[in-house]
């Protein structure tokens, strides 16, 4: 090497040595500034988190309250007067919730276009035209000077909240994403939300819109089949213009089917304490946060624990020192349908005995963000809103209205601060007298030794004839109801001699009621185990009524796959199904998280359906075909006794179906988990996450909102471990959205499972610590004398 090569050698080894230099400059700059924005949004997200040691003031409080969080994240809230009460319980709901209870607000009053765009319109659309916040506006009015000031107490701790946050810059993360931010808080945000509980806890039009379809579309004993039962008087088809169904609704929002619940009560005769058991677990969506908010509220007029929905005052389904209670949805048929004939020369005019009467029509501006203001209107008639054509126009001069009682004025705050305070049946039973929607059956145990049942609810009587399995004819009168089942007459029972009470959404009366209650009931399965093993209980514990929430047996699958093997006993199968029935021949009927039999048998009953209607009614319909698998249970129930059943019989009869269906199944099954069918397990599909309404938006917001990967776990739809699934992905998206068992022996300890988890906020403790614990049944004990907590002090100015 000469010595200009040494020189320009040098040059580039200097040239080297300084670029890594630089770049290590830059490499140490890039992750100082990375460490920094980590730490500023770890500090931005930790101002969030909810406050719960030290001092708060506020200075509406007229004296200090004390709160203690337990190690489960309950709050125990204790206070001197009920102002002070619910003045802090709004706000440790919102500090815990806002944003779940901006989100409910909104979408209940069709609002939430103007913080999410176009893409909610239509959705918007129909809760303008359902009018729920109208609804809660006229609720308000009816409300007593007692109920006003609970609402008003509640809605300055939530603002109080609000407030705060805005000034501190310490709302949750979810409303920058959004890019909005939480209006104040009023007694009509809370009314509204009570409103939507009874929307999502369903209704009986789909099914009268769907009814009304197959009776439009196919010959009528073939439609009847598909009615929930077969109709004693053969309705017709309403005189007028046929009514699209399909797009009528197409965007409807439509409560998810399986919106019921378990509940029971035992004597203490049956019980090891001597004293009754209560055991509840409400069925709701399951998603993060939960829908429930477990709280222990006490003050000198008060001393309840149990849950509520963020957004709304008091406890809902709980116990205080006396009593204990809890629901399942009665399911009444609340909703009718009327067909009403539109003047072809006045479009707000419709016919009513004979005369044109004026229609009520109501300016509903929907602000969209990013978007022009929309010019909507609702149409009202005397039956309620115009339903059929929210989207757009749909039938000419006949449409479809709405009569729902939940659009009526109701008062079940009212009934909650009652019962809160109740101690025995007949205080409760009167406070129950103002629970007016969603109607329920209420389950109650008191340490007395009572245990009681009522449905409870506003329940319409129809005209003889009418029982509310189609739209009727809304101009005349002799279709309108008839006023409302007297509340002394709805279906009660108290201390009966079976020593046991248990309600799961199945038929609650004898045909020898006199009045009608619904036509559609749950498949009884769940109803039927939970009857199983209380009857033959003795002795039986809150360990037992655990495990009973926890239980997986599948009383379908133990009825109907002896008639499936039955009926192709000689039927020449591929190997893989005569694999897959020796398997379900074997089985024990639990839908057990390893088990292959409950993944073969669910998905069976899936592709039966899928042959039986999916070719003759289209997807838009099937949305409205509720409660379906009550009337696929009948169809197999008739062809394997023997009777026609014609949607049978046009796909082959009962031996084709059931062949078709379980090489179906096995097809797609084995493409997803292999050749093996003994290796295929129920847990591979049927998992759970408790999705994060956010957490869709993006891979980081799941990674941020979804803490845990989804987890197997058992049971399914018709087991009393409900556990209802997407059938396209497996996720469970429905069950026991609480868990929840005491023995009255002992008022002050109440066993819990609120899954995920008691907060909101995704970096709290409390989060989803309790997905483990809802998979696998694991409870948290909140005592009423609990004296171990993290101590939040609210004090006045």
């Amino acid at each position: 090497m000469n010595q200009a090569e040494a020189v320009q050698h040098v040059s580039k080894q200097k040239k080297k040595r300084n670029w890594k230099k630089i770049s290590l400059i830059i490499g140490g700059s890039v992750l100082i500034v990375c460490i920094t924005v980590l730490i500023f949004v770890n500090v931005f997200m930790n101002k969030s988190l909810p406050q719960i040691e030290g001092t708060i003031t506020l200075p509406m409080l007229e004296e200090e309250v004390v709160v203690l969080t337990d190690d489960s994240g309950i709050p125990h809230i204790k206070a001197q007067n009920d102002h002070d009460l619910f003045v802090v319980q709004g706000y440790l709901q919102a500090q815990n919730r806002i944003f779940q209870m901006e989100l409910s607000r909104r979408q209940a009053s069709g609002t939430l276009s103007e913080v999410v765009g176009e893409a909610v319109i239509d959705q918007d659309k129909y809760f303008r035209t359902l009018g729920l916040r109208r609804a809660a506006e006229k609720s308000y009015e009816i409300y007593s000077d007692e109920g006003k000031e609970v609402l008003s107490w509640f809605a300055e701790g939530v603002n109080a909240y609000i407030d705060e946050a805005k000034d501190n810059n310490s709302l949750p993360v979810e409303f920058l994403l959004m890019g909005s931010e939480p209006e104040p808080w009023s007694p009509i945000d809370s009314l509204t939300i009570g409103k939507f509980m009874a929307f999502d806890l369903g209704g009986n039009w789909e099914r009268q819109a769907f009814n009304y379809y197959v009776l439009n579309q196919f010959k009528q004993e073939k439609a009847y089949e598909l009615f929930p039962h077969y109709p004693n008087n053969k309705p017709t088809i309403m005189e007028g213009e046929e009514i699209d169904i399909a797009s009528s609704f197409e965007n409807a929002v439509i409560p998810h089917a399986f919106n019921g619940s378990n509940n029971w009560v035992v004597s203490g005769e049956k019980a090891e304490s001597g004293l009754p058991l209560l055991a509840d677990d409400p069925h709701l969506g399951l998603a993060t946060p939960s829908i429930w908010l477990q709280m222990h509220l006490e003050s000198e007029a008060v001393n309840v624990s149990g849950v509520i929905f963020a957004g709304v005052p008091g406890i809902i389904l709980g116990h205080n020192e006396h009593i204990a209670w809890g629901v399942t949805n009665t399911g009444p048929d609340v909703q009718q349908l009327y067909i009403e004939k539109r003047n072809p020369d006045n479009d707000n005019e419709y016919l009513y005995e004979e005369d044109w009467e004026e229609a009520t029509v109501i300016e509903e501006p929907i602000h969209v963000k990013d978007g022009e203001t929309i010019d909507y209107h609702v149409t009202e008639t005397r039956h309620g809103p115009i339903v059929s054509e929210f989207a757009e126009e749909s039938g000419k001069d006949t449409v479809l209205s709405l009569r729902w009682t939940a659009l009526d004025p109701t008062t079940e705050l009212e009934a909650i601060l009652e019962i809160n305070r109740a101690t025995n049946w007949e205080e409760f039973e009167e406070g129950l007298e103002k629970f007016l929607v969603p109607a329920q059956n209420f389950v109650f145990a008191a340490n007395d030794g009572t245990i009681a049942y009522k449905a409870n609810g506003r329940i319409p009587i129809y005209t003889d004839g009418d029982d509310a399995l189609l739209p009727l004819p809304g101009w005349n009168a002799e279709h309108e109801w008839q006023g409302f089942i007297p509340y002394d007459e709805l279906p009660t029972l108290v201390n009966p001699e079976k020593g046991y009470i248990a309600t799961a959404n199945n038929k609650v009366v004898g045909d020898d009621y006199p009045y009608h209650i619904s036509n559609v009931w749950a498949q009884p399965y769940r109803y039927e185990r939970i009857a199983e093993v209380l009857e033959a209980g003795e002795d039986l514990t809150v360990q037992d009524m655990q495990a009973l929430q926890m239980d997986i047996t599948n009383l379908q699958a133990r009825e109907f796959v002896p008639i499936f093997i039955e009926n192709l006993k000689g039927v020449k199968l591929n190997e893989d199904g005569e694999i897959a029935l020796s398997l379900l021949e074997k089985w024990d009927y639990t839908d057990d998280v390893n088990y292959p039999e409950p993944l073969i048998f669910h998905h069976w009953i899936d592709e039966m359906e899928a042959i039986l209607y999916h070719d003759e009614i289209p997807e838009s319909v099937m949305g409205l075909f509720g409660s379906r698998g009550q009337t696929t249970d009948e169809l197999l129930r008739k062809a394997a006794s023997g009777e026609e059943s014609i949607w049978i019989t046009e796909n082959g009869g009962l031996e084709t179906v059931l062949k078709s269906s379980l090489e179906n199944t096995i097809a797609k099954l084995t493409e997803v988990y292999g050749d093996d069918l003994t290796a295929w397990k129920w847990g591979d599909y049927h998992t759970v996450q408790f999705d994060h309404p956010l957490s869709a938006v993006h891979p980081v917001l799941t990674y941020l909102f979804n803490n845990e990967d989804p987890m197997p776990v058992g049971g399914s739809a018709v087991t009393p471990m409900a556990a209802a699934y997407h059938s396209e992905t497996g996720e469970v998206n429905h069950g026991a959205s609480w868990r929840f068992v005491i023995d009255t022996n002992d008022m002050n300890a109440g066993y819990h499972i609120v899954g995920p988890g008691q907060e909101g906020h995704f970096k709290s403790e409390w989060y989803d610590d309790q997905i483990d614990d809802w998979v696998n049944g694991t409870y948290h004990l909140t005592d009423l004398n609990t004296e171990v907590g993290k101590t939040l002090t609210f004090l006045p100015e």
